[in-house]
């Protein structure tokens, strides 16, 4: 009884979020036209209040744990589900992420991930896609922030292990800049797929700055391992076993 219960709050929760941002991507397109940040201002709202609809309806808490960077960084995040963009996205001045082009053609998505700087990236392209990328992210240093990199390039399930690509890497190498990696859970309690959310405590760690200057293999290395290790430790926090969900 308790899981249909949950289940269909979960639904609710899923119409009202959308419907919600739909009704601020309305609002806010004239003010998202003329300024970028009106752009993320909207953002922001959205973000904010939908985590508080998280908590209120489905029962997750979100928490932000580790430094949260505030300089021109790129951030190497484990990506789960649309709940981590929202509590990085959150915590962050200014996040630009690199994003799938297709997104592009979302309603209201793609507008304010323009507005905001997003860096979009053919994933069928391979190789071209990394230079373009490189290409666009250069051009986008005139908007200050975080830059938002996800390396495995989609969102895993908790227990699956998919390859660290190139591409953050790449960027790494030209950016010349920090890399801040970041675990997390929020798969557990917010799947990629599926309706059902499942109250509980979801986390993302901001964790210690990578410095510039590493060769890109061993940036690699070190970036997979500190992600890994503490994305499955906060994974057993919440009761899960990652290596046994095969």
């Amino acid at each position: 009884m308790m899981h249909a219960v949950q289940w269909v709050r979960s639904l609710v929760f899923i119409i009202v979020i959308y419907f919600w941002m739909a009704v601020l991507g309305i609002l806010f397109t004239p003010y998202a036209i003329l300024s970028k940040r009106g752009a993320l201002r909207a953002c922001k709202i959205y973000a904010r209040t939908t985590l508080v609809l998280t908590r209120w309806m489905v029962g997750i808490h979100g928490e932000v744990r580790g430094t949260v960077p505030s300089g021109e960084v790129m951030v190497a995040a484990k990506h789960q589900s649309f709940l981590d963009i929202l509590l990085i996205f959150d915590a962050v001045p200014h996040a630009k992420f690199i994003m799938k082009r297709e997104l592009l053609w979302t309603p209201f998505i793609g507008l304010y991930a323009k507005r905001l700087g997003c860096v979009p990236v053919d994933r069928g392209r391979r190789g071209a896609a990394v230079a373009k990328m490189v290409k666009d992210v250069a051009q986008e240093f005139s908007t200050p922030g975080q830059l938002i990199i996800y390396p495995q390039g989609t969102r895993v399930a908790p227990g699956d292990r998919k390859p660290y690509k190139v591409g953050s890497g790449v960027l790494y190498k030209e950016l010349g800049q920090p890399c801040v990696p970041v675990a997390t859970n929020v798969g557990l309690f917010w799947p990629r797929k599926g309706i059902m959310r499942k109250p509980g405590l979801a986390v993302v760690e901001f964790l210690e700055p990578i410095a510039p200057g590493l060769d890109r293999n061993e940036f690699m290395r070190k970036l997979e391992e500190r992600v890994e290790a503490r994305s499955d430790e906060l994974m057993r926090e919440a009761g899960f076993d990652p290596d046994g969900a095969d």
